[in-house]
């Protein structure tokens, strides 16, 4: 009897409990219901815009040069250091110059041997075959020779300046760079565009360089090569930019911010504040007026203007309410009352 009643009174409180439960479920989405938000909105209007696209990069010298001998052994000498300027065609570095010495010999002698067997050859003392292997020798020997005096004597492929300097007279050259040459007084940069202007980049487009080092200057650059395909990852093209320097107040290495204006275009312009970012996402998203209850919209940004943004969406269109202030406090779904309405 004693477990009778035991079970009787727990399956009482239990029905209790969830009697109780249901009555504040009720009543919270009762008071859900009656919620009702002040709130400010503004109808959207389209605005003429100039659309730039803005990408921040690195710059470049526009050519550079690693000075690297494709033969090791001893520096017998630098003739120029770190800052140095230098012309096309000038000497930068002499090699030791045994090899040279020994293949400027050997193509003499081997010169002379051949004049003795083309006279030979003539008079039918010597074979055509002795003479052709001979030829074939001098004419390698003339080869080596070449490219023994290029990587012995090595000079500059254009006019620039040595920004850098890995070895000292006398030292051993192996592998790495002994100097690098660098051009500045024309750069270039190499900028990632989202495909959906693809279309409309071309080749010769000006494109405005700024450096924060200098605020008030604009460095005119012109889209030099467009490369072909689109990055499956990001879904971005690259642009190639070639910038004049003359007066070399821009370096390689600098860090500068590139703009690109895109013409005229019509689009959707909102305060900034207006946007909500959602928290630990990239996700953006604004609240429209939908017939007194408040509906939560997805947005990409576009172009800023100051206090106000561009946003994109297939969403939204002219003549739509966006709720300005107040929206910080709304859910999907949420009554609201529009306390005042701006122009």
């Amino acid at each position: 009897m004693n477990k009778f009643l035991k079970i009787t009174m727990v399956l009482a409180i239990a029905s209790c409990l969830i009697l109780f439960n249901t009555s504040c479920g009720k009543k919270q989405e009762a008071k859900k219901e009656q919620r009702v938000e002040k709130v400010q909105t503004q109808t959207l209007k389209k605005e003429l815009i100039t659309r730039v696209i803005e990408y921040p990069t690195t710059l470049e010298g526009y050519e550079q040069m690693n000075v690297s001998p494709s033969i090791t052994g001893i520096i017998e000498h630098i003739y120029v250091d770190v800052g140095s300027r230098v012309r096309a065609g000038q000497v930068l570095v002499r090699m030791d110059q045994n090899q040279l010495n020994t293949t400027k010999i050997n193509l003499a002698s081997t010169k002379t041997e051949l004049n003795r067997i083309g006279t030979l050859k003539e008079t039918g003392s010597a074979s055509q075959q002795a003479y052709d292997q001979l030829k074939a020798q001098y004419d390698q020997l003339q080869q080596t020779l070449s490219f023994l005096e290029n990587n012995t004597f090595v000079k500059a492929q254009f006019s620039g300046i040595i920004s850098a300097k890995n070895y000292e007279d006398g030292e051993m050259y192996a592998g790495q760079p002994i100097l690098t040459l660098t051009q500045i007084h024309q750069l270039k940069a190499f900028v990632s565009i989202p495909e959906t202007f693809f279309p409309m980049v071309k080749p010769g487009m000006r494109v405005d360089i700024h450096s924060d080092i200098y605020p008030t200057q604009v460095f005119p650059s012109t889209i030099e090569q467009i490369y072909p395909t689109i990055d499956a990852g990001s879904h971005t093209f690259k642009a190639k930019l070639k910038i004049p320097n003359s007066r070399e107040m821009i370096r390689p290495g600098m860090f500068v911010t590139t703009s690109l204006e895109m013409g005229k275009a019509e689009t959707i312009v909102v305060p900034y504040q207006a946007v909500l970012k959602l928290q630990g996402s990239n996700e953006r998203y604004i609240f429209l007026n939908n017939n007194g209850v408040a509906k939560r919209v997805t947005v990409e940004l576009g172009q800023r203007f100051d206090e106000n943004i561009e946003i994109i969406s297939s969403e939204i269109k002219e003549g739509d309410e966006i709720i300005v202030a107040g929206q910080a406090r709304l859910s999907d779904g949420v009554k609201i009352e529009v306390a005042k309405k701006k122009s």
